[in-house]
């Protein structure tokens, strides 16, 4: 049987997550307040999404030093520890694309493998900065205001109506549709994640000593060609769009991934050598 330890602190930290703002609307507990764009600890600690800040910036908004302060927190936290782990840690519709993924290898859904590294390298990351732009030219935060993630925390606490029917859309593209379609491929949010989270401290290492080659990382894994280096060499997996999930711990038997501490040296002398040999 799989381990699944980071499957349950995950889902542990995203239900905990959304009972406490459900909480705060229907028991008046204060621990954490708002909506993922703005939120407060104990009515006192600011949060903010950096993404949805910048969207209300580039609308002419004014902002106050609370919420520019919240943007700040979440930036360094991510910059610095998290990396991309908002998708998989945070996000609730990262349990809804989970479930249609699962549900895809569990019944043999998965046509042909597709190259889809195009799509995946820029689309999302146009699509962020196609929503500052249209931010800018309506005067209202643009993904924010149809963003299914903020549409399924406002149906968890307040109750589901038609927005219902846009994070099922999501579960079937990505059952039927895509790949990891949402998740790797649309999200804007994921975009401004993996930039800001880029060179943050905690990642995989991979072990290629332990290693067997079974690719169940691969498999599993939602962004899985950040595991370019499985069973070649034994390095942390240091691309931005990882996020920190787990999953590939979780079913690697082998025991050739855990997370640890980034090294940079480590990094520099395997680019160093990528570079001879190129030249």
């Amino acid at each position: 049987m799989k381990n699944i330890k980071y499957l349950l602190l995950r889902r542990t930290t995203q239900i905990g997550l959304m009972f406490l703002y459900f909480a705060a609307n229907a028991y008046g507990w204060n621990i954490l307040s708002g909506t993922f764009g703005t939120s407060y600890i104990f009515g006192v600690i600011p949060l903010a999404d950096p993404y949805t800040t910048v969207q209300v910036l580039a609308t002419g908004f004014v902002l106050g030093a609370d919420v520019l302060l919240g943007a700040a927190i979440i930036t360094l936290f991510y910059f610095v520890i998290g990396g991309r782990a908002f998708c998989a840690w945070v996000c609730p519709i990262n349990m809804v694309t989970d479930l249609a993924n699962w549900l895809r290898r569990r019944f043999n859904l998965d046509k042909e493998e597709v190259n889809y590294r195009f799509l995946r390298r820029s689309a999302r990351y146009w699509i962020m900065a196609v929503g500052i732009i249209v931010s800018a030219l309506i005067g209202v935060a643009a993904f924010e205001a149809v963003s299914p993630i903020t549409i399924m925390q406002r149906g968890i606490v307040f109750g589901f109506g038609m927005g219902a029917s846009v994070v099922l859309a999501i579960f079937l593209f990505d059952l039927f549709g895509v790949k990891n379609g949402w998740c790797g491929y649309v999200c804007p949010l994921g975009a401004a994640y993996s930039i800001i989270g880029s060179q943050s401290l905690v990642r995989v290492k991979h072990d290629h000593e332990a290693c067997t080659n079974c690719m169940d990382c691969k498999v599993v894994c939602p962004e899985n060609h950040v595991l370019h280096m499985v069973n070649k060499e034994s390095v942390s997996v240091t691309d931005g769009e990882c996020t920190n999930c787990g999953r590939c711990v979780d079913v690697c038997n082998d025991n050739a991934l855990e997370f640890g501490i980034r090294l940079f040296t480590k990094e520099r002398k395997t680019e160093s050598k990528d570079e001879a040999l190129v030249k």
